[in-house]
C-alpha cells in the first residue's frame, strides 16, 4: 500500500509516522467516487472502515492480515457534499462560501488594470476602457457554464471554480499591445481564451 511506503513499521499490522510525528493523510476530491447500484462508495466504505475501526484488512495476505495505522489524522476535501453521512460525522466540516459578484469584479479588474499598467508601449485607451466589460462578461459566462454543467460522479470534470476565471484573465494578460491594436483583437483574444477555458 502507498501509505505503509510512507510509513515505520511499528510491530506485526502496525504502521505509523516516525516516533515523535503525527501522519497528515490528505484525500483530495473525496466526493469523486461513483455510487455503485446499491448507492454505495467502495472507496469512501473503506477510509471509513479505518475510521471506524482503525485500519484496512490486506487482502492480498493469505491471513488476511488487520493493518492499522497510528498517529494518523485526515484531511480532506471536496467541492459539494454527497459523502455518506457516516463517513463525514468523523470530521469537522468547513465550508468556504464563494466570492460575491464584486469581489469577483474587484480581484479580475486589478489583475486588468496591472496587465495595462505593465504594458510597454501602453494599450490604447479604448482597448483600456473596455476592462469594465470583459471583467462584467467573464463573470456571466462562468455563472452560466456553472448552472448548465453541473458535476455528477460520471462528469467530475464539471468542477468549476475561481480557478477557471483566473485561467482567461492568464491568457489575456500573457497578450502585447503590439499585437492588441484595436477593440476587435482583444475581443477575438477575449472569446478565444473563454471558449478554451469554459
Amino acid at each position: 500500500m502507498i501509505l505503509q511506503g510512507n510509513m515505520e513499521k511499528k510491530k506485526r499490522g502496525v504502521y505509523g509516522p516516525k516516533l515523535n510525528r503525527k501522519g497528515v493523510i490528505f484525500v483530495d476530491d473525496l466526493n469523486m467516487p461513483e455510487k455503485n447500484k446499491y448507492g454505495a462508495q467502495p472507496p469512501i466504505e473503506l477510509l471509513r472502515q479505518y475510521m471506524d475501526y482503525g485500519g484496512w484488512y490486506n487482502i492480498d495476505d493469505p491471513e488476511r492480515e488487520f493493518y492499522q495505522l497510528n498517529n494518523c489524522v485526515f484531511v480532506t476535501a471536496m467541492s459539494r457534499a454527497t459523502v455518506n453521512t457516516r463517513y463525514v460525522r468523523h470530521f469537522n466540516v468547513v465550508y468556504c462560501e464563494p466570492y460575491s459578484g464584486g469581489s469577483l469584479t474587484s480581484i479580475f479588474g486589478t489583475i486588468m488594470d496591472w496587465m495595462f499598467a505593465r504594458s510597454t508601449p501602453s494599450f490604447p485607451q479604448p482597448i483600456q476602457a473596455m476592462k469594465a466589460d470583459i471583467v462584467a462578461h467573464t463573470i456571466t459566462i462562468f455563472e452560466k457554464t456553472v448552472d448548465t454543467f453541473r458535476p455528477t460522479p460520471a462528469k467530475g470534470h464539471y468542477s468549476y471554480n475561481l480557478r477557471d476565471i483566473a485561467k482567461v484573465f492568464q491568457g489575456i494578460s500573457k497578450s502585447s499591445s503590439k499585437a492588441i491594436k484595436k477593440e476587435d483583437d482583444m475581443v477575438k483574444l477575449w472569446a478565444h481564451e473563454c471558449a478554451r477555458v469554459f
